[in-house]
């Protein structure tokens, strides 16, 4: 199973037995902009210093929150593997990726304040505990390349001099390939990051087909 994270999918994952899924990250999100806009408006006028009870209160319900779809969201990842007699998770993570972070303030914020890097931890504790094998790797450029036509997939800073993905987003969310093939684009990173590790590790990719790739279920956190 690859996963490849972002915001609104949290975790985009796709599997090479033909199966897809998305964990939706929307809700949380909007949960966290709602918490960043009420201590916007009681810290107002305040000193940077200034704290309450109530701003104690508001925070301690946000972690909950927080932790709570951690949780959860790494419980769905381990039910489908477990379900699909998965016995491998690979997680495409870049470290130091959020204190490098330059996408816009607004953006930064909902990138940062995610607890991603926690979830990833805790994927990794459940694997443990269910006898999964858990393998972090770097991700550059995997959502640039094009898995269906088996790009070169160079590491970040090595990228050779001339190096041009055959396929191409389009829009938001939305992956052209070069047979012209729209597929969705997190789900093409997915494939990309377990081309980065499938030698090592011995996976067959062969079983990721159109269908996981163009129309993965969308799971919601709460339901």
């Amino acid at each position: 199973l690859m996963i490849d994270h972002g915001v609104d999918n949290w975790l985009t994952c796709v599997s090479n037995v033909g199966t897809s899924f998305i964990v939706d990250g929307r809700h949380l999100k909007s949960l966290n902009q709602g918490y960043n806009k009420r201590v916007a408006f009681l810290m107002k006028g305040k000193a940077n210093e200034f704290w309450s009870k109530r701003l104690a209160c508001l925070t301690e319900k946000r972690n909950r929150q927080m932790r709570d779809a951690v949780n959860k969201a790494a419980r769905k990842v381990i039910n489908h593997s477990l379900k699909n007699r998965i016995g491998t998770i690979v997680f495409g993570w870049n470290k130091g990726q959020k204190k490098s972070a330059n996408m816009g303030n607004t953006t930064n914020q909902k990138f940062v304040q995610i607890p991603t890097g926690r979830l990833k931890d805790r994927i990794a504790q459940l694997c443990e505990q269910y006898g999964l094998k858990f393998v972090e790797t770097e991700e550059s450029y995997s959502s640039k390349a094009s898995f269906v036509d088996n790009d070169s997939l160079p590491t970040f800073g090595e990228k050779p001099e001339g190096w041009l993905p055959t396929g191409k987003r389009v829009k938001r969310g939305l992956y052209r390939t070069a047979q012209g093939w729209l597929i969705n684009a997190d789900c093409n990173g997915c494939g990309n990051i377990g081309r980065k590790v499938a030698i090592m590790l011995g996976l067959d990719l062969s079983g990721i087909g159109r269908g996981a790739l163009s129309a993965p279920l969308r799971l919601k956190l709460w339901s």
